[in-house]
């Protein structure tokens, strides 16, 4: 949220500075991510007003102007279409730098010379509009610096607010607080109630049960269509960070900022019987004010008359009733929604808006009169009009009750780790607002104000008195209970080992969200149950992963959109697996290998990444264990995986994990430039290490020997290898595949495996005799099991 400070300070009766201010905000919770000026350096650069104006003599779309900017009338050349005589706008004098780097010179264009600039507001960095020159009231005098004329001299402090500080999303809020803090008085405008000029009143209904308590309503008749709002709200709007549009939509946006109380306008002659707040009709369909049409259900609470409905409650309004370019009769609307009734309805539409931030936190329930009778105020001063009684429409017992919370002032004070007088605690306490009631006891009664939803236990009320009272106030301790250093367990592979293992092989660690698309997870994992996210914080995360897959996935289209050739990821973290209602968090490591094998070099041809590259990488981080014999590789289908290229990773049999390209069909959905090899690994299972063991070395020579045998195309390498593990037993040191060979000499289906066993004993050299009864055994067991033949030549 962007704020001014000069606009802040308008609510104080001592003014803050920028930069204090905004250590202060921090310090209380409210922090502060940026301070900086609400205009660039503008010197040079003063109210020009247009005395005359002609059309260029050789130019259609140029007109030469007589500029009077405080002194002399200057000639400039301009190709505005708004420039006029009477106009008044910024001047940019010769010698001036301007915000993008260009000097103003004595110009000659198209054969007339210019004597400086009319400048946009685009021109001095105040928006992103270039249609034409940035029009000042008419009462300012030329010569006068831009930067006094328009109040520039201001700066902008952006805080990041925390989600339970809903009441901070205004003017007022963070005034409250910066009172407090500075021990100065809040002030504020004066709060006028604007006399009823007709009778006229809209009828409303408020729906039992629905979720909107309180309704204020006013008819306002006559208003100007083609009014523009003062100069200095759309200033305040646009350091906010907010577009002006027009009088009444800048004098809803002008409120909204300033007390935090969203509001709405409609265009009275669009408007059918009365107003009906209730929640919708299953099917029923809007166009929201961004014209897009929404098919509503039941949850959602809309405002409607008696034909149809309006806008989503505390979220959008509809476009067949909002405010046009000849509206002149409005109906304004300020309301008190339950945060309830309004949180995740508008990321269910994809919509986050000013106003759904504001009702999801919590708005003050008792302030829409105020609101109201601020925007008539503001409303009849810029656009006139006649305007109708407030009218309020309520429900009481469905309004919010504030429950007097136990407080402690000694558990405080244990609980900070500072000596804070009761009387310090009881003066905090009241100047945020709070309701106090001492007690015999040592127990007080304390009741917060309307604004805080977020004051219901007796920690909100120990924290609020820590953020006054200062946190760097507080000193440092030693903590009473001794710190136990928790041991590393030689059973298992940590996960900065791991890390740096896949570190060490190119890979970069990545960290994504736990909740997901659910599109994408869809792809990645079909079939699989989720649990999905009541209030998702978009409708792109709005389910738990069941794999790593779909983050990095994300991740991986991302860096293919800005054009990465190469990308290896990798993540630790949990994937959320429902099984019969019960839901699991399983720590698992997943990795993610595309592009290149191996950086762009001079050295070795570029070739895509293939399965064995991975294959290699994983078996890396499997010997880590200790029992890389434990693992083996069997080929296995998933849908989200190339059928020729997927493998179940076994360990002792069971599986742990996935290895596999992704499936062509889903790397076309997923419009990937380049196929993608992935992995994911259990790691309570798949990275138990074993511990190690005193082996003794063998002082005796170890004998080589190799068989190359002929198997059908259909039998796996690992099965051959398993077999020979188990026939050739204790004295097998070692065993490895040296050569895969398909080709003239070998019938078609068949392959020939080259297989070379080390074999070795601790007490004895080996004799060629019981070498080669080894070796035997291992080839009458391979032609037994898969129909292996010795290869001869």
């Amino acid at each position: 949220m962007r704020i001014s400070v000069n606009w802040l300070n308008e609510w104080l009766a001592a003014p803050a500075e920028p930069r204090d201010l905004a250590s202060r905000l921090t310090m209380a919770g409210l922090e502060v991510e940026a301070v900086e000026p609400a205009a660039p350096p503008l010197a040079g650069i003063v109210v020009g007003e247009i005395v005359e104006r002609e059309k260029h003599p050789n130019a259609d779309s140029l007109s030469v102007c007589k500029v009077n900017a405080g002194g002399e009338l200057l000639q400039v050349v301009c190709g505005a279409p708004n420039a006029r005589a009477g106009l008044k706008a910024p001047f940019a004098t010769i010698g001036t730098t301007m915000p993008g780097g260009l000097e103003i010179k004595k110009a000659k264009l198209r054969g007339v010379e210019s004597f400086g600039m009319l400048c946009s507001a685009r021109e001095l960095g105040l928006a992103e509009d270039s249609s034409g020159l940035m029009e000042l009231p008419a009462e300012l005098r030329p010569g006068t610096p831009i930067t006094e004329a328009l109040g520039l001299d201001d700066t902008l402090i952006e805080i990041n607010l925390t989600p339970n500080r809903g009441d901070c999303m205004g003017v007022l809020g963070v005034a409250r607080d910066a009172a407090v803090l500075t021990g100065t008085t809040l002030t504020g405008p004066p709060l006028r109630t604007v006399p009823a000029q007709s009778n006229e009143r809209f009828p409303v209904e408020l729906v039992p049960g629905a979720g909107c308590a309180r309704f204020a309503a006013r008819v306002i008749r006559g208003v100007r269509p083609d009014a523009q709002s003062p100069l200095w709200m759309r200033e305040r709007l646009r350091r906010s960070g907010l577009r002006p549009i027009s009088a009444i939509v800048d004098v809803t946006n002008y409120v909204m900022l300033e007390l935090g109380q969203p509001m709405h306008a409609y265009d009275l002659r669009e408007l059918k019987g009365g107003i009906v707040v209730r929640r919708a009709r299953a099917g029923e369909v809007l166009r929201l004010l961004d014209g897009r049409d929404v098919t509503l259900d039941e949850t959602v609470l809309v405002i409607a008359d008696h034909a149809r409905p309006l806008g989503l409650a505390g979220v959008m309004g509809g476009e067949h009733s909002g405010i046009g370019d000849d509206t002149t009769d409005v109906l304004l609307e300020v309301a008190f929604f339950h945060p309830s009734a309004i949180a995740g309805r508008g990321r269910r539409y994809g919509l986050v808006t000013d106003a759904s931030q504001r009702f999801e936190r919590g708005v003050d329930p008792t302030l829409q009169e105020r609101a109201i009778e601020r925007a008539t105020e503001l409303l009849l001063a810029c656009a006139g009009g006649t305007a109708g009684p407030t009218e309020v429409t309520e429900i009481k017992s469905e309004l919010p009750y504030r429950a007097a919370v136990a407080f402690r002032p000694a558990r405080a004070r244990r609980v900070i780790g500072v000596q804070i007088e009761d009387a310090d605690i009881e003066r905090i306490l009241h100047r945020l607002g709070m309701q106090v009631v001492e007690q015999g006891g040592a127990a007080w009664r304390v009741t917060a104000p309307p604004w805080r939803f977020d004051v219901a236990i007796e920690e909100d009320l120990i924290e609020e008195v820590a953020r006054i009272h200062g946190f760097d106030r507080i000193p440092e301790t030693d903590p009473a209970t001794p710190l136990a250093i928790p041991a590393i367990r030689e059973t298992r592979v940590t996960a900065e080992t791991a890390a740096d293992l896949l570190v060490q092989r190119g890979y970069f660690e990545a960290i994504t969200y736990s909740f997901v698309d659910p599109a994408l997870q869809s792809v990645l994992c079909p079939g699989e149950a989720t649990l999905r996210l009541a209030n998702p914080i978009s409708a792109d995360l709005a389910e738990m992963r069941v794999s790593l897959w779909p983050g990095l996935v994300r991740a991986l289209i991302e860096n293919q959109r800005r054009q990465q050739p190469r990308v290896r990821l990798f993540e630790l973290g949990r994937k959320f697996r429902v099984d019969a209602g019960t839901l699991q968090e399983i720590p698992v490591i997943a990795g993610l290998a595309a592009g290149t094998a191996l950086p762009e070099q001079w050295g070795a041809a570029a070739t895509e990444v293939d399965f064995f590259d991975v294959r290699s990488d994983v078996e890396a981080l499997l010997r880590a264990t200790g029992a890389a014999d434990a693992f083996t590789f069997a080929p296995a289908t998933h849908p989200a995986l190339h059928p020729g290229q997927c493998a179940r990773i076994l360990r002792d049999g069971q599986p742990v994990g996935w290895i596999g390209r992704l499936h062509p069909e889903v790397a076309k959905r997923l419009e990937l430039t380049y196929s993608a090899l992935i992995f994911e690994i259990e790691t309570e299972s798949g990275l138990e290490a074993r511990v190690p063991h005193f082996e003794e070395i063998s002082r005796f020579p170890a004998v080589r020997r190799d068989l190359a045998m002929i198997v059908a195309e259909a039998v796996p390498v690992q099965a051959l290898l398993e077999t020979v593990r188990r026939s050739a037993g204790a004295l097998l040191r070692d065993l490895v595949v040296f050569d895969i060979y398909r080709g003239q000499g070998i019938g078609a289906g068949f392959k020939s495996v080259a297989i070379g066993l080390n074999l070795q004993d601790i007490s004895r050299t080996l004799t060629d005799d019981v070498t080669d009864a080894v070796v035997a055994q291992v080839v009458a067991d391979l032609e037994r099991e898969h129909s292996a033949a010795i290869r001869d030549k």
